[in-house]
């Protein structure tokens, strides 16, 4: 992204950095404010007891990491379709950051799977079709580190993205679609009526996907 920055007017960075530092501080008091809420405030999960909070981290990263893959598979598109360098940095930068959510996705859920079933990994189908996509995050890096510069790699790396942005759907319904431990996002948390939690958890969880989505775009940008 800098060298959007770098082509911007003066009052247009101006405004990038206002806008910037707004998001930084907005991801800041959020982020105080979920800590809060999440070790303090929220009660106890009667079965997984304290280990249930990380579903609190677990979540909202792995949402943002199916979002940011879809972010990049419309960059690229974008970047093909006009030529412009913007979107071409804006889907790497997006690559980067979904790298890192997605494999923070698998490390809590690791871990919260030695909690939950006794074993660090399973093929569930969630869990399966995530790898799927840490595997589609890489080789979009790999591919733009390594492989054809300029307008030719962006269209190797859209092909990649779009793949990844294929398996999000799938990813997202993997659990209603066959049968598996994992919980579904359908019918899961955010669901309302059908939720296995409390309101207050419930709110937690809220406002811990608006706080990681804030830094996302404070980070983005």
């Amino acid at each position: 992204m800098a060298q959007i920055a770098a082509s911007a007017s003066p009052s247009e960075r101006t405004g990038g950095r206002v806008l910037t530092d707004g998001l930084l501080v907005t991801s800041a008091v959020l982020m105080a404010l979920t800590l809060y809420l999440v070790f303090m405030w929220v009660p106890t999960e009667r079965t997984l007891g304290v280990s249930y909070r990380i579903m609190y981290f677990h979540v909202p990263v792995g949402i943002l990491g199916l979002f940011s893959i879809v972010v990049v598979a419309f960059a690229s598109a974008m970047h093909l379709y006009t030529r412009k360098e913007k979107w071409d940095s804006l889907a790497f930068a997006a690559a980067e950051i979904g790298a890192v959510l997605i494999t923070l996705t698998l490390v809590t859920g690791i871990i919260w799977n030695k909690v939950a079933w006794g074993v660090w990994w399973t093929w569930d189908p969630k869990l399966t079709t995530t790898l799927i996509l840490w595997f589609v995050y890489v080789s979009y890096l790999m591919l733009r580190a390594y492989g054809p510069k300029g307008s030719q790699g962006a269209r190797y790396g859209a092909v990649v993205a779009l793949i990844g942005a294929i398996d999000t759907p799938i990813i997202y319904k993997a659990a209603d679609w066959w049968r598996a431990a994992h919980p579904s996002l359908v019918t899961g948390p955010l669901s309302g009526p059908e939720s296995s939690l409390e309101s207050s958890m419930e709110l937690a969880l809220l406002v811990s996907l608006i706080t990681f989505s804030v830094l996302y775009a404070y980070i983005t940008i």
